[in-house]
């Protein structure tokens, strides 16, 4: 079971904890400056990426709470939204009752919950700030900040919440004695809560003199310094629920009856690929390993060609790939015979077996399957869209659908509580999304009913840095890294993107890379349809992967153009969820389903009535599908160079089966008319911080890179 690890905690293991000194006059006026949302920012190499307040959510810090066993403590978040819509209760400080607060709560990780206002409340979020501080369990309230434009912030349309916690990430130069770096924090007021493992001169910390939006002014401030390699605030990011694409994608994702006997009919319609060493029969649902089954043999193929690269190769035997992802359930049937043993290196973390949990912090934990505290925060959810009438879950969820109804003003309350339920379905899936970038990778069924992995004899090391509600934080993110080139892995998958540019985490991709010559990096373009790559992705050495989906078009939310080096399929479930990436999934866990009749019908992104499978879209699993052909390159030849791998990579990618929407051919012609790398004068149109050079791009290049990667070519480069 995991532990909770509270906010306390964390200050448990001070290195050089100090308390001397006063803040020279000129920190204490800077760190007073970022007052309003127009000068709220931090610094990545040198860069100014601007933030702004919200001001309809404020987040929350719980204190440890023990005790007690499954079921019978209420998950804290609950608990205070609970208390806030009733006005206070027995938990609360104080005698009086305050007027209750129409107030959603959801979980952010094990230690945070964000409050949010709806739309047109009449509260503030002082008022509602004062309410959560009064609560006995709080530990503290922090401030909530969005890359958007101050009202773009605060309306309901925006979902990003960055929360700003009194942790900085700081990196000293190296040769930086211990005596400097002790002289250094005690004049600005810092005391270290621990040494980031894995890496080098990395020190999580806190002022000891301050908190609020002026710890981005001492993160800045430090960054300035000699000796200082970097400073970034340790973000809680949140990798948000994206209402507004699964409520746009809820009228395709419908309830599908008697669904155990249907995919049976479905299957028996499609043939299997030909001549391969893997028959499973599921098989010709894996469009991105072999597309002929769905698009038959007239067709251009939109696949990678894994079936027929299976021929040639032993599959990725030999090879590991670590999995840097949310929750991981590597006992999966279909994952469970190709894990890999991390508990058999010379230097094993306490009570590692399987891979590592860096997302609660403090230590992490040895186990990156759900907990039995993070199942009592899914299940009531789960259940409920499962459990309750029309009727009832449209008065249980007033906010959700009166978005759906925004969405479909036209459609019955049937149909909307049948959106709703596959809404929430969906969300607490998706949860597992670690689980299906590691089928991607490498399921191996046990018998010849599953799924199968791009390289199906590959390891995959289970590497966790997200905590529940998409939580992840610069320092879980540098130790994963360090971590999986500790445990000598081959490839290394980051099916993450969007994320804040953090000058601290691409320093440690720097020096891992440069340590390791022969390790490959892949990483997902990001979803936000826009041009220049996310964050890892845009990192130089790392391999950013854009999406396609089963025609051979780019994915409507695959990012292009800047640093994009090659596509894989990634799905497409807005119209069908066939259109999706078949994979491993996680709900088919026993403790969702416990007092509950089991459905006799797939659901939301599932395909099957437990959710063991899913059908899934993102370049989120575009990337892991290039891992698995990278894994597939090395078990032929394992001394392959890093950049030999992208070089073959993107040589033996091509536009065979590509074609581009009336759209983007459109969106290109005004790009081409324009000069190409505008970022400098549109630098929100770069999220990652990090520019190429501009240089003139075909339209194919611009939104497909090389190319469509061709497994069956690149492992036959690889051996030569």
């Amino acid at each position: 079971m995991k532990r909770l690890v509270s906010s306390v905690l964390l200050t448990s293991c001070l290195w050089g904890s100090v308390n001397l000194s006063v803040i020279p006059q000129h920190h204490q006026g800077l760190a007073q400056a970022q007052t309003s949302n127009e000068q709220l920012f931090y610094t990545f190499y040198g860069q100014q990426i601007p933030l702004s307040l919200r001001s309809d959510v404020v987040a929350v810090a719980f204190k440890s709470v023990r005790g007690g066993t499954r079921g019978e403590v209420k998950p804290l978040y609950l608990q205070l939204q609970e208390d806030l819509q009733q006005g206070g209760s027995s938990a609360t400080r104080g005698e009086s009752r305050a007027t209750g607060l129409a107030v959603d709560v959801k979980p952010l990780g094990d230690r945070f919950a964000l409050v949010t206002l709806p739309s047109g409340s009449r509260s503030s979020i002082a008022a509602v700030t004062q309410q959560v501080r009064a609560a006995a369990y709080v530990q503290e309230t922090l401030p909530v900040l969005s890359r958007s434009s101050s009202s773009e912030a605060s309306s309901d349309q925006s979902e990003e919440a960055i929360v700003l916690p009194n942790e900085i990430v700081v990196s000293f130069e190296p040769g930086i004695s211990e005596g400097r770096k002790q002289l250094m924090l005690m004049q600005n007021k810092l005391e270290v809560i621990r040494p980031l493992r894995f890496t080098n001169n990395r020190y999580l910390v806190r002022s000891t003199s301050t908190s609020g939006t002026a710890v981005l002014d001492v993160a800045n401030r430090l960054s300035s310094l000699g000796g200082v390699q970097s400073a970034t605030p340790n973000f809680v990011q949140s990798v948000p629920y994206q209402v507004q694409s699964l409520v746009a994608n809820a009228s395709s994702l419908s309830e599908i009856p008697n669904a155990v006997e249907g995919l049976q009919r479905l299957l028996a319609r499609l043939p299997q690929p030909k001549n391969t060493p893997f028959s499973t029969a599921m098989l010709p649902l894996q469009w991105h390993l072999n597309s002929t089954p769905r698009r038959g043999q007239l067709l251009p193929r939109t696949d990678v060609r894994a079936t027929e690269s299976w021929k040639n190769s032993n599959q990725g035997e030999g090879v590991v790939v670590a999995v840097i992802d949310s929750l991981i359930q590597w006992d999966h049937p279909d994952l469970a015979k190709n894990v890999y043993e991390s508990a058999k290196v010379e230097e094993p973390l306490p009570g590692e077996v399987h891979g590592w949990d860096f997302s609660s912090g403090g230590g992490g934990d040895p186990d990156t399957r759900l907990s039995e505290e993070e199942l009592d925060v899914m299940r009531p959810d789960f259940q409920k869209s499962f459990a309750l009438s029309s009727d009832e879950l449209l008065k249980e969820y007033p906010r959700l659908a009166r978005a759906l109804k925004s969405y479909y003003p036209d459609a019955s309350r049937g149909q909307l509580a049948s959106m709703l339920r596959n809404y929430l379905r969906s969300r607490v899936a998706s949860e597992f999304h670690g689980t299906w970038s590691a089928g991607v990778i490498a399921a191996n069924p046990q018998d010849n009913t599953g799924v199968v992995g791009v390289a199906p004899h590959a390891k995959f090391l289970p590497v966790r840095v997200f905590g529940l509600g998409g939580q992840i934080t610069p320092d879980a993110l540098i130790e994963a890294v360090g971590y999986s080139a500790a445990r000598d892995v081959d490839v290394i998958n980051m099916s993450l993107g969007g994320l804040l540019p953090v000058e601290d985490l691409t320093q440690q991709i720097f020096e891992v890379l440069e340590a390791n010559p022969q390790l490959a990096i892949v990483a997902s373009a990001g979803n936000e349809s826009l041009d220049g790559v996310g964050f890892p992705a845009a990192i130089p050495g790392v391999i950013s992967v854009g999406a396609t989906n089963l025609t051979g078009n780019r994915s409507f939310y695959s990012s292009y153009g800047g640093r994009l080096d090659v596509v894989a399929p990634g799905g497409d479930i807005s119209t069908s969820a066939g259109g999706g990436i078949l994979t491993t999934g996680g709900t088919g866990v026993e403790g969702f389903w416990e007092g509950i009749s089991l459905p006799d019908y797939s659901w939301g992104v599932a395909l099957d009535p437990l959710g063991n499978y899913v059908q899934v879209q993102g370049t989120s699993f575009s990337a892991p599908t290039v891992s698995g052909v990278v894994a597939l390159m090395k078990g032929e030849n394992g001394g392959l160079s890093r950049d030999r791998v992208s070089t073959i990579l993107q040589e033996t990618s091509n536009y065979e089966g590509l074609t581009l929407t009336k759209a983007d051919e459109n969106h290109y012609r005004l790009q081409a008319a324009i000069g190409f790398g505008t970022a400098e004068d549109f630098s929100f149109l770069r999220p990652s911080g990090i520019f190429q050079p501009n240089q003139p791009v075909s339209a194919q290049q611009y939104f497909f890179g090389s190319g469509l990667v061709n497994a069956q070519a690149a492992v036959e480069a690889a051996k030569r």
